[in-house]
């Protein structure tokens, strides 16, 4: 049922289901399950936003069809490095001592309050870095709990998920990844073709099939032979 649900999202968001990529998506869906906490890890174009996207349409079918009790999927993204950490987590004014809540915090708080059986998650895409993420091993942790340096403590609601999408996990932290699952997509296990199948579905009504197989088995011809040809011949890609 979930697979069917996955293909019928795919072919919506003009999308191939490799067999890797379907891996994935049940991966992320399985360790959404297990933990609260996850990463998914890959360099850009290895699938990460398209697969929990895919994922999240997937449950939202399955909440209208009644199949698997599941329920729909409500998402926030936020990019952590795109602002300062005040404007994350909340700071004092320095000027009159107020406190205000950052972007974080309102969304952390609007997902614990909400009496909703809907699944949260809450994506953080952007780099891992040791400077904001320390903050976040409370969160991580069993007990859930978001400590705020103007004391307030916010307790995560069960149906909320925190998920990472960094490209690589060189600066962060043992304590950090040791809370998180992992999960890995990188660009080489998804291949050029799924692109290239995608792209040729956009193309304008004027290109005809027979126009479209033609530029296909162009692709199939040079596109391996050059790629082969930048790695092996000392060139830098």
């Amino acid at each position: 049922v979930m697979t069917k649900a996955i293909e019928d999202n795919c072919r919506k968001m003009n999308l191939q289901m490799t067999e890797v990529f379907q891996t994935k998506i049940l991966q992320i869906y399985e360790m959404m399950i297990v933990r609260h906490g996850f990463m998914i890890v890959g360099e850009p174009f290895g699938g990460k936003t398209s697969a929990y996207r895919v994922l999240a349409g997937a449950l939202s079918d399955l909440h209208e069809q009644g199949l698997m009790d599941e329920n729909k999927v409500v998402i926030t993204v936020i990019n952590p490095k795109a602002i300062t950490m005040g404007q994350l987590y909340g700071r004092f004014d320095p000027v009159s001592h107020e406190w205000s809540d950052g972007v974080l915090a309102v969304s952390y708080r609007a997902f614990a309050s909400s009496k909703t059986v809907d699944r949260k998650w809450l994506v953080f895409d952007g780099p891992v870095d040791a400077i904001w993420i320390e903050n976040m091993n409370t969160v991580l942790d069993d007990n859930k709990k978001l400590c705020l340096m103007s004391g307030e403590i916010i307790q995560l609601a069960n149906t909320t998920n925190l998920i990472f999408e960094p490209m690589d996990l060189e600066v962060a932290s043992p304590a950090t990844v040791s809370r998180c699952g992992m999960i890995y997509m990188e660009p080489h296990m998804l291949g050029w073709r799924p692109l290239m199948l995608s792209w040729l579905n956009t193309l304008p009504e004027a290109m005809t099939q027979a126009i479209q197989d033609q530029l296909q088995a162009l692709f199939d011809r040079y596109v391996p032979c050059t790629l082969q040809f930048v790695r092996k011949g000392g060139i830098k890609e």
